[in-house]
Formats: C-alpha cells, sequence, structure tokens
C-alpha cells in the first residue's frame, strides 16, 4: 500500500508543478480546441458525400419536334444532363454541349424516315469522350423503345411509351449492399481524434523528456535517490504523472470537440476511453526512455516536436490515412499512431463493435510495457 502511496505522491507533485507553468495552460487548454477547430474547418469536405451538379447542355428544339423530343429530353436528364433552352438560339454557342435536334423529329421516325441528331462539344479528353457516351446513351436508348414499340405493334405516341415503361423486364438488376458502407472520416470528425493523439504525444515527448534533463541537471533526482523512496516506486510515480497529464489533455480535448463541435464519439465512448487511456500510457513510457537517453533541453524540444508529427503524419492524424496509397496505410498499420487513429476511427465513424480493437488495444499495451521496461532498465539519477 505504501508502495503505491509513494507513487502517486510523486505523480501528484509532478502534475501540480507542471499545470502551475503558464505555457502548459496553452498547450492543455487553448492549442488543441484551436487545432481541432483549424483542421476540421480545413478537412471539412474531403470526401463528404455531396450531390454531384448536373452538366448544363444546351437543347436547340424545334417547336415541331413532337413527342419523341421529350422523350429524349428525359433521357437527357436522367444521364446527369441539366438541359438548357438558350434564347435566342444563337446563344447555344456560348454553351460547352449542344445538342440539335432535327425538324419534325417525331413525325419523320413514324414515317419511316431517317433523322440526324447533331451533338458538339468545345474541348477534347476524357470529359469530352464521357459526354458523348451519356448522349449516345440517350439517343439510343429513345432508339430502342422506338423498335420495342414496333415490334409490340404499339402505335408510337406517348401513351405507348408510357405502356412500355410499365411492361415488366425479362431481365432485371438487383443491387444489394456488399456491407456497411464505410465513409472517411472528415472535419471534426478527422481533426478531433487526430488532435488528442498528436497533442498527447508532443506533450508527452516533450514536456516529459525536458522535465527529466532538468531534474537530472539540477540534482533533483540525486536527492530522491537520498530519499527513502525505492526506484520502482519514482519510476512508476514518473510515469503516473506523465499519464496523468495526457489524460487531462485528452479530456479537455474530448470535451471541447463534444461540446464546440458536436463530435459524436459514438455508442462505444468507453471503450474509446480505453483506447485513450492506452496511448496515454504509451505516451508517458515513451517520454520515460526519452528522458533517458536525452542530454539536453534543445534535443528534447528538437527531437520530440520532430518525431510527433512525423509519427502522426504517417498514423494519420494529420489527414484520414484512408485517402493515402496502399503503402502508406500499410506503413500506419505498423506505427503506434495508426494504432490508435485505426481504433478510434473503427469506432466513432465506422460503427464496429468494441471487439474489433482489441488487437489496436494489446498492440498498444505490449509498446508500452516495452518501453516502459526499456525506461525503467536505463533509469539512472545522473
Amino acid at each position: 500500500m505504501n508502495f503505491l502511496r509513494n507513487a502517486w505522491f510523486i505523480a501528484r507533485k509532478e502534475v501540480q508543478y507542471t499545470i502551475c507553468q503558464r505555457e502548459m495552460i496553452l498547450w492543455l487548454l487553448i492549442m488543441p480546441t484551436v487545432f481541432i477547430y483549424f483542421i476540421g474547418t480545413i478537412t471539412g469536405g474531403v470526401s463528404q458525400s455531396v450531390v454531384e451538379p448536373r452538366d448544363p447542355l444546351a437543347l436547340q428544339r424545334p417547336a415541331d419536334a413532337g413527342f419523341l423530343g421529350d422523350e429524349l429530353e428525359q433521357r437527357l436528364r436522367e444521364n446527369g444532363f441539366e438541359v438548357k433552352y438558350p434564347e435566342p438560339v444563337a446563344g447555344i454557342s456560348n454553351f460547352t454541349r449542344q445538342l440539335v435536334l432535327p425538324e419534325k423529329m417525331t413525325a419523320k421516325i413514324v414515317a419511316g424516315e431517317g433523322v440526324k441528331v447533331r451533338f458538339a462539344r468545345i474541348g477534347e479528353g476524357l470529359d469530352e469522350e464521357y459526354d458523348r457516351l451519356r448522349v449516345g446513351r440517350s439517343v439510343y436508348t429513345v432508339l430502342a423503345d422506338v423498335l420495342a414499340c414496333s415490334s409490340m405493334g404499339y402505335p408510337l405516341d406517348s401513351n405507348s411509351f408510357q405502356k412500355l415503361r410499365e411492361q415488366p423486364r425479362a431481365l432485371a438488376l438487383e443491387i444489394k449492399p456488399a456491407g456497411r458502407r464505410q465513409e472517411i472520416p472528415t472535419g471534426y470528425e478527422q481533426a478531433a481524434p487526430g488532435t488528442m493523439i498528436l497533442f498527447s504525444l508532443i506533450i508527452l515527448i516533450t514536456t516529459g523528456t525536458v522535465s527529466t534533463v532538468l531534474e537530472r541537471k539540477r540534482g533533483l533526482l540525486k536527492r530522491l535517490a537520498s530519499s527513502p523512496l525505492a526506484k520502482s516506486e519514482i519510476l512508476l510515480g514518473k510515469w503516473l504523472g506523465r499519464l496523468s497529464l495526457a489524460l487531462i489533455q485528452v479530456g479537455i480535448s474530448y470535451v471541447a470537440s463534444a461540446w464546440l463541435f458536436q463530435v459524436k464519439w459514438g455508442p462505444h465512448w468507453p471503450m474509446v476511453w480505453v483506447v485513450l487511456f492506452l496511448w496515454c500510457g504509451f505516451c508517458a513510457s515513451i517520454g520515460l526512455v526519452l528522458g533517458q537517453v536525452i542530454q539536453t533541453e534543445g534535443q528534447a524540444v528538437g527531437i520530440g516536436v520532430l518525431s510527433s508529427n512525423v509519427l502522426a503524419a504517417l498514423g494519420g492524424c494529420w489527414w484520414p490515412i484512408e485517402i493515402t496509397p496502399a503503402f502508406m496505410q500499410l506503413l500506419a498499420k505498423a506505427l503506434p499512431t495508426g494504432w490508435a487513429m485505426d481504433a478510434l476511427h473503427q469506432l466513432v465513424s465506422f460503427g464496429a463493435p468494441a471487439s474489433t480493437v482489441l488487437p489496436h488495444c494489446l498492440a498498444l499495451i505490449a509498446a508500452s510495457l516495452v518501453m516502459g521496461g526499456l525506461g525503467a532498465r536505463w533509469f539512472k539519477y545522473q
């Protein structure tokens, strides 16, 4: 019991000392909220589902085009065009896509005469080919309906086309979802967990390492060595102090994201906190290790900021890792930041059950034990 009490005493004093520094208020409270707003606002439209705008198409249709002109217009709209009627007719040249129907189109087709529909497209490339494909599909669909009416003995009029549409299809395409649709998280849904992972890592690598370097330089660790505290109590106290700092930062970001930015953490929020707790524990272990191998404050800040941002970028904190190439997604699976971000995405964005992230949790536990063991092995008082 004294073991835990002594360790908690060290942790509490370390948190109190760190919190009293003004710059820590900035990094714990203000900067994470600012980053969530900034990154969430910028990435809000990366991959959100939006209604694609229809492509305008100028249609020059004579007054005597007949009901087949109506049918063709309907098919054009079904293929993603917004049909426009330029006035005067000379205004058709101002449009990128231009379609001209012949005079008396319906009458000529009923009489068995051939007609030509003229399509013009300004520009070349894949877009031009795609537009021609859609226009051709619209025209040939109307032609197929004409042939179907003739083969069934229907007169060529609008009522016959309506009857044809009501006929049961001999061949039908049945579409079923292959699984739960996964929309890539964007906006605040991506920024909130990414910022929490990034800032907890930065704070513990920089602040935690700098504090250890200063304590060693000023002889504070030597004083602890002369106290009745055991080495294991000191190490656990240091680890708990860093863990508490990370949990404070994560908790503030969690509340701010839910309150200010309406981030929905989903029904599995207890498991979300399990993942965050394990991540903070890993960051605390990393801080212990770096505190033993880094010699100066400048090294601690430089290495801490650089390594934190690189790990954050490669792990999917800055942007959704799902939009990156396959090799980048594979690399993220080998990084602790990638484990934490993927676990949070699975729980918050993809609606996966809590059991899905158990491998992520086990990986974070294993990494924390390895880093903590190295920190304890390399720990020195001076």
